[in-house]
């Protein structure tokens, strides 16, 4: 196992035993229950980028954890509503059932909201960064990436997409791409820097390109990946009709500009030399990745 995997499968451990405890310290019910099955599993690509980029500032892990539970947390909840019938329709993930499809529709919209609450008591704690201002970035910084202006903006604009009457544009998928994929993983990489009230800039730049090759790495996989391997369906897109940067781009075209911005991610790290070595792994992992 590389340096880089056993860092993200050390990081997927801390990660995925402090959501579990967290949920498992909830009143027993259905929902508890759901929240738990929805919390595991995946890779943790964003609760390892917090841990990572909090490493890079002094911030030692039983601190970061925290934060990187509550992106984790965050992300789950997104999956488990953009898995609703009335968004993806999903009936697979992570290789097993969705939760509505293994509960219902509404135990799954519960269990999206209490993780998402989570995620925002998991930032509040005391512990959640070194200092009230730190954690009071990150409390905030997570409104901005999950809400109306990120995330949230990033689902609707796709939405919207499926009954549009032409094709989004390059321009316009890179955009609602930057929110639907891209808001949270900028929220990621920056964490580190905002617990330690340091400058943002180049951990931003770095999530930013990071973020769209991920996305472009995303709709080659929809292509030519496994489903067995992925965990969900595939060809979901070319059935909807939907444009994405296979269908602009062509196959080759698009690992092309993976390819490109990994390279521009990678270099957006130079400020932190040979610490940063992880984060640079990371970059090339999403582009080589099977799920």
């Amino acid at each position: 196992m590389s340096d880089f995997a056993t860092a993200l499968h050390s990081a997927a451990e801390k990660i995925e035993a402090r959501l579990a405890a967290e949920i498992a310290a909830l009143p027993d019910s259905q929902v508890r229950d759901a929240m738990a099955y929805a919390a595991r599993g995946g890779k943790k690509l964003r609760g390892f980028l917090v841990m990572e980029s909090a490493r890079l500032h002094g911030i030692a892990p039983e601190i970061s954890v925290q934060a990187a539970a509550a992106i984790e947390a965050i992300h789950a909840y997104s999956l488990v509503h953009d898995d609703l019938p009335a968004m993806d329709d999903d009936d697979l993930r992570r290789g097993q059932p969705t939760v509505h499809v293994k509960w219902d529709e509404a135990t799954a919209i519960l269990v999206g909201d209490a993780l998402q609450s989570l995620a925002f008591g998991l930032l509040a704690r005391d512990d959640a960064a070194p200092t009230p201002q730190g954690r009071l970035a990150l409390i905030a910084s997570m409104a901005q990436a999950a809400g109306g202006a990120g995330m949230v903006l990033g689902q609707a604009l796709d939405i919207e997409a499926e009954t549009a009457t032409a094709p989004l544009s390059l321009d316009e998928i890179t955009a609602l791409q930057a929110g639907k994929t891209g808001a949270l993983i900028e929220w990621s990489a920056c964490a580190g820097a905002r617990m330690a009230q340091a400058d943002t800039a180049p951990l931003a730049a770095y999530a930013r390109a990071l973020g769209l090759a991920f996305q472009i790495a995303d709709d080659i996989l929809d292509v030519e990946g496994d489903a067995a391997l992925a965990g969900k369906r595939l060809h979901k897109d070319a059935c909807a009709g939907k444009a994405t940067f296979v269908s602009l781009l062509g196959l080759d075209g698009a690992k092309a500009r993976a390819q490109d911005l990994i390279v521009q991610a990678q270099a957006a790290l130079k400020v932190y030399g040979d610490d940063a070595a992880q984060l640079r792994d990371a970059a090339q992992f999403v582009i080589a990745r099977s799920n």
